[in-house]
């Protein structure tokens, strides 16, 4: 078949750019070497043309999917990532459209409705692939501080929380301390007090010289004050800064019910040690603070970052988890704000939504 095949692709190419009388030549020659019939010969030239040409366009057509999001959107994307202070896919795709009003409403967005509806439409799966890269890319690294929690001999006075966190209602949070103490635990320094509810997720943040008694009483009542809900009850760990008759006494005073979590099950504090992790140590780092003019500061960036973090970042949680094999199979909810979560409330009046 091969020697057959060998006189057309030999005079393939002379024979689409001869005249007439050349090609009578070529046709002669090529019937005497494959006895074939001359018309059978013009159909089989004529066939490796359209062939060619087919070859020809395929050749300029890149292969694979066409692409959708281009480097424009992919750009835009990223700029959306960085001012979620890098979330991942999950938490950035229900987030997208209010970021891009938000940068328009100051004038800061520069790409056109094009981009917008792209942004829009994409998936999740899509935005999770995209934004790996940018993990990857991204120079930032976090490392691990040191802890500052020991066990406490007062424990008594304080009951363990003996009931499941979902039956918890809107202002049941739990409390924790985080250290700046950089890489070296003595002298004195600061921390931040941090309040996470539980069924919203809102958070308040207190920066605060050492973990003293008074120190902590007074910004836990100062994070009373700015949650937007009355707040019921604290759940800490056994840290001393919780663990004594002065905060106790305290609480009991105003209303707000205390209860620790059990030794050695640091998982009890699951929600505010996420956030200790997701806002505190992301956006403050390890460095260490130890003078009463950087913990002002401290404290007037918290009060822009919780506002950032109640308003503007989506949280989600797990809603089932099943085991397969030696996985764990896992359903989400929806990504919501804090916010979010609390406006559709029931337990919220529609007065205070508003408020």
């Amino acid at each position: 078949m091969n020697t057959i095949l060998d006189p057309f692709e030999k005079y393939k190419n002379e024979y689409m750019k001869a005249d007439k009388f050349r090609k009578g030549e070529i046709l002669d020659t090529v019937v005497d070497l494959t006895k074939m019939h001359k018309k059978s010969i013009i159909r089989k030239f004529r066939s490796l043309q359209l062939k060619s040409e087919v070859d020809k366009q395929v050749r300029l057509i890149k292969p694979g999917r066409p692409c959708i999001y281009d480097r424009e959107t992919t750009f835009a994307l990223k700029k959306l990532w960085i001012l979620s202070k890098k979330l991942c896919g999950e938490l950035l795709h229900p987030m997208i459209s209010e970021y891009i009003d938000q940068y328009k409403k100051f004038g800061n967005w520069e790409y056109s409705s094009k981009v917008d509806n792209k942004l829009c439409i994409m998936s999740v799966s899509t935005i999770k692939r995209k934004t790996n890269t940018f993990f990857k890319d991204d120079k930032d690294s976090f490392r691990k501080g040191v802890s500052t929690t020991k066990s406490s001999a007062i424990k008594t006075i304080i009951p363990i929380r003996d009931t499941s966190w979902f039956e918890a209602k809107i202002g049941e949070g739990q409390l924790d301390t985080v250290v700046h103490c950089g890489n070296v635990l003595s002298g004195d320094m600061a921390y931040t007090l941090n309040f996470t509810d539980y069924q919203t997720y809102w958070i308040g943040l207190r920066a605060q010289m050492n973990k003293g008694q008074k120190a902590t009483q007074e910004s836990l009542f100062y994070l009373k004050d700015y949650l937007p809900f009355k707040m019921i009850s604290i759940h800490p760990d056994t840290g001393s800064e919780f663990i004594n008759y002065h905060l106790k006494t305290s609480c009991d005073n105003i209303g707000v019910e205390m209860s620790r979590s059990r030794p050695n099950h640091k998982n009890d504090n699951m929600c505010v040690e996420e956030r200790n992790g997701h806002v505190v140590r992301k956006y403050i780092g390890y460095i260490r603070i130890d003078c009463q003019e950087a913990v002002d500061a401290l404290n007037e960036y918290y009060d822009a970052l919780c506002l950032f973090s109640n308003h503007f970042i989506a949280i989600r949680r797990t809603k089932e988890k099943e085991r397969v094999g030696a996985r764990y199979k896992r359903k989400f909810e929806k990504a919501r704000t804090p916010y979010q979560r609390v406006v559709e409330s029931s337990e919220i009046s529609n007065k205070k939504n508003q408020n």
